[in-house]
């Protein structure tokens, strides 16, 4: 039998391709093995959902049925994410709400609504961005346009300029303009005065204001949390009824599994739709939306505690981490983290031009092993070529996420500096 053309021509996404490769080595039982490639965060999720979680099987859905639940989702998890908003002082007036399996699911309708399958209007994305844009854009053939952010000897990403990403909306016409204020890759935080001056643009040019909020409030710098949300016909007249988040249970609540995500609007006829197209999916998760459905009800001033340990939690790791490694390699150039959970490796000072960091990625996945006090480790990173439209900008650089647990982190710089070192002298 024949494959399609396009199931011939996938290969496993970034993030999961070191796991993918790990899981076919003959020996990885003897391998304590450091996943770092993937934002699976390796901490317990918020109190009030891990109560719903132990309920699941007394108090919720005790007769035994799981019924499909309304396309959208059930009310609370829908104001599940609206409470969040509020109680990060935003208002939740206009926006409408409805739940997807994981933020991943969002992106894709996100996609489906703002350019549609085998679109010739494209995605402004801001190059690298995560994967998943470019991955699901492939997979709906649509085109995507990018202005790029380069990593300097400091490790710091050169900034946005808004002229340019106007230019580019003038030649190329996108449908609209999609941004990561915490993001994902790159660790920059994208301030609030940034998010005004892309939404003027949108507004003039009369295209969607797509803003990928997973992250918010995980940010370093003495900043004010900066949204779309923030925005309103004072500050930008026009914006409304043109935005569009992508939000998620993962991240800020660490509850990665419940693949619970959001796709919020303030366009009524943009969530009408997106619900129509989401209906072939049936619903998302019904037990994880009881369980993210906890947060509806959350105290205002009980999320914002949790919210700022989690700043303070990450805070303090980013950037031990960040400064091990480069005590490990010197050399080694690594980004510094404003916001999210990752930072970056830049390999480009210690290599020679035929250096690739998807292979570097797969020795240490299928046979790299390091001895610590006797015991045989590894570890996996993402490789950044699958986070850039042109993969060669990133093909000496890796992806670090801060998801294990800090004691088991702490080894990853020595682990990284002998795998690197072995592989090299291969």
């Amino acid at each position: 039998m024949k494959l399609s053309q396009h199931f011939k021509n996938r290969s496993p996404s970034s993030i999961r391709r070191a796991q993918i490769k790990f899981n076919q080595r003959k020996d990885k039982g003897s391998i304590d093995v450091i996943n770092l490639a993937i934002g699976n965060i390796s901490m317990p999720i918020y109190p009030a959902m891990r109560k719903r979680l132990t309920e699941l099987g007394t108090e919720r859905f005790s007769d035994g049925i799981i019924k499909y639940t309304p396309t959208p989702g059930i009310d609370e998890a829908r104001n599940a994410f609206l409470n969040i908003l509020k109680a990060e002082g935003l208002d939740s007036t206009s926006i409408l709400s409805m739940v997807t399996d994981g933020g991943s699911a969002a992106m894709e309708l996100m996609l489906l609504g703002v350019c549609g399958p085998s679109s010739k209007r494209p995605l402004l994305i801001l190059d690298p961005t995560y994967t998943n844009y470019t991955e699901f854009s492939k997979r709906l053939s649509i085109p995507t346009i990018s202005t790029t952010r380069v990593i300097d000897q400091n490790g710091e990403f050169s900034k946005i300029n808004a002229k340019e990403i106007e230019s580019l909306v003038i030649k190329h016409d996108p449908a609209g303009i999609l941004f990561i204020p915490y993001d994902n890759p790159t660790g920059q935080f994208l301030t609030q005065d940034f998010i005004v001056k892309i939404a003027k643009i949108a507004v003039k040019h009369d295209i969607w204001l797509i803003s990928d909020e997973a992250y918010r409030s995980l940010y370093y710098k003495e900043e004010i949390l900066s949204s779309i949300w923030s925005l309103n016909e004072e500050t930008v007249k026009g914006v409304t009824g043109r935005r569009i988040s992508i939000e998620s249970a993962s991240k800020v609540w660490n509850a990665c599994g419940l693949r619970i995500g959001g796709l919020l609007t303030d366009n009524k006829e943009f969530h009408e739709k997106a619900i129509s197209e989401y209906t072939a999916n049936l619903c998302a998760n019904a037990l994880g939306q009881e369980i993210f459905g906890a947060m509806a009800s959350e105290p205002h001033n009980k999320i914002q505690k949790w919210e700022e340990n989690q700043r303070e939690y990450y805070r303090l790791n980013l950037f031990d981490l960040k400064t091990e490694f480069q005590k490990q390699i010197p050399g080694l150039i690594v980004t510094q983290p404003e916001a999210a959970i990752y930072f970056i490796l830049d390999f480009k000072n210690l290599v020679e031009e035929n250096f690739h960091a998807n292979d570097f990625i797969d020795y240490c996945a299928t046979v790299g092993k390091v001895d610590l006090n006797g015991k045989l480790h590894t570890l996996l990173l993402a490789p950044m070529s699958g986070f850039y439209i042109d993969e060669t900008i990133g093909k000496c650089q890796l992806r670090v996420a801060m998801v294990d647990t800090p004691q088991r982190m702490r080894l990853a710089p020595k682990i990284l500096s002998k795998l690197f070192t072995d592989y090299v002298n291969e």
